[in-house]
């Protein structure tokens, strides 16, 4: 055996046994105290924590635990991308990340709270055949209670009802809650629940929000069973968000989203009419839209390419709008070639009231370089911005669950509505340049005024950035 220096390690064990006898003979000569006992304890304690982390590490893998995405760049012969207005766009998205682009589809965008659980409270109370509802945040209160007493008296109508929650997510829920629930003939689980047998799965959580109606109606967006997202947006304590409404041949996407959480979690592989009904005669107009299911691989994922394909198709603008913008080098990099080439590239993201100030801290960190490159940014001021949306040259939206960092990338199941359609567009690009004035523009002359403590703050949040 032998060091990175060459010398020879054979006799290592001897020198040790050596240097043990004099470190002995030398701690005899000296009378023992208080503070000595307590520094071997604290060495003790930093030995036995090294070692833990060592079994961890070894257990779940260090790829798993801190690897990040595998795209960093984009090559083609010409343009390196087609524009989101080619034809060549949706076959791509759909070659590159499973998501089927289809015809007949009627979306519906909401707006927080007060506009997104009326819809769903409604289309809950009208099902018939079959409810099933994925859900990662979920917490005791007003709208939990509401979501209870609706799926129990369409449980005890003979609705069939199944209720996914994550593990991580979902970890307030009470037994007591599921028990009622369970009690009315609602199916519960939980989706990829720890164990130190399993911690490989610790990273891996399902971020996706799906609530579906008889196979035919479908919800997908930021929002989750909690009181915080309540209200208009605009107000302290009341989370702005964007979720939609759908109907059409994207419902089965989402719905077979949903089976594939619900057969790992129980086992039991949800088909048939029921859940998967014939799709109605067409109407017209309708929106082309398709189902994005982004789920961690080893290698490159379904959410990089999607994002990587969305930021370089952009021709003429991009609007971002996300809660927890932490993008790492090379999508850093994507966004100021796109404002190198003339796309006014802007990104809406939390201000002082985010719920996450570590995931703040590790996004300013990016800052000074996006503005430096080109790329507008601003931060949303009256309360939590929880929104997750993109619109390119007004024409290609995507609404869901996807944020813009390296868990969303890497680690997480998430669901994302993806729309090719000019009106969608218009009404996303109207809404974000609202947001923008309710919100402060970060300047490169006001951001380099930012004190040491701020880039401290950053600087340590940024080294956590593949774990946030």
């Amino acid at each position: 055996m032998h060091s990175e220096n060459g010398v020879s390690l054979a006799w290592a064990p001897a020198m040790k046994r050596t240097a043990s006898r004099a470190t002995k003979a030398k701690a005899a000569s000296k009378p023992k105290d208080a503070g000595d006992s307590k520094v071997g304890l604290m060495e003790k304690a930093a030995v036995t924590m090294g070692a833990l982390l060592l079994v961890v590490f070894t257990i779940i893998g260090m790829e798993f635990t801190l690897h990040g995405s595998h795209l960093s760049r984009m090559q083609g012969v010409g343009r390196a991308a087609p524009a989101v207005g080619d034809s060549l766009f949706s076959r791509t998205m759909e070659m590159f990340t499973g998501t089927h682009m289809t015809d007949g589809n009627h979306v519906t965008v909401l707006f927080n709270g007060e506009q997104t659980y009326p819809a769903i409270w409604k289309e809950l109370r009208g099902a018939k055949q079959t409810i099933t509802m994925q859900m990662y945040y979920f917490e005791p209160g007003k709208i939990a209670d509401t979501l209870s007493a609706i799926l129990r008296e369409r449980a005890r109508s003979g609705v069939s009802v199944q209720l996914l929650t994550d593990a991580f997510g979902a970890q307030k829920v009470t037994k007591g809650y599921l028990d009622m629930l369970a009690a009315a003939g609602v199916h519960t689980a939980i989706f990829r629940p720890v164990h130190w047998y399993e911690m490989q799965k610790l990273q891996n959580r399902s971020h996706i929000r799906a609530v579906i109606v008889d196979g035919r109606v479908g919800f997908t967006g930021g929002f989750g069973i909690a009181d915080k997202w309540l209200g208009n947006g605009h107000t302290k304590d009341q989370w702005r968000d964007t979720d939609v409404r759908f109907t059409g041949p994207a419902v089965s996407q989402l719905q077979a989203t949903f089976a594939d959480g619900w057969v790992e979690a129980t086992g039991t592989l949800l088909t048939g009419e029921k859940y998967f009904p014939k799709e109605p005669v067409r109407e017209e107009p309708a929106e082309t839209a398709g189902l994005l299911d982004a789920q961690p691989t080893i290698g490159s994922t379904p959410a990089e390419r999607f994002l990587a394909l969305s930021i370089a198709g952009a021709r003429k603008r991009l609007y971002i709008a996300n809660s927890y913008f932490v993008p790492n080098h090379d999508f850093k990099n994507l966004l100021i070639q796109a404002a190198h080439r003339g796309v006014d590239v802007r990104i809406l993201t939390v201000g002082p009231e985010t719920d996450v100030k570590i995931t703040r801290y590790a996004g300013r960190k990016q800052y000074d370089d996006l503005l430096k490159g080109g790329v507008r940014i601003w931060e949303f001021a009256p309360t939590m911005m929880h929104a997750k949306t993109i619109v390119a040259d007004g024409m290609w939206a995507s609404v869901g669950t996807m944020n813009f960092d390296n868990r969303s990338m890497v680690f997480n199941n998430e669901s994302n509505l993806n729309v090719l359609d000019a009106s969608t567009g218009a009404l996303l690009d109207s809404v974000f340049l609202n947001d923008l004035e309710y919100s402060k523009e970060v300047t490169r002359a006001e951001f380099a005024k930012r004190g040491l403590w701020q880039r401290l703050c950053e600087l340590g949040a940024s080294a956590m950035a593949r774990l946030l």
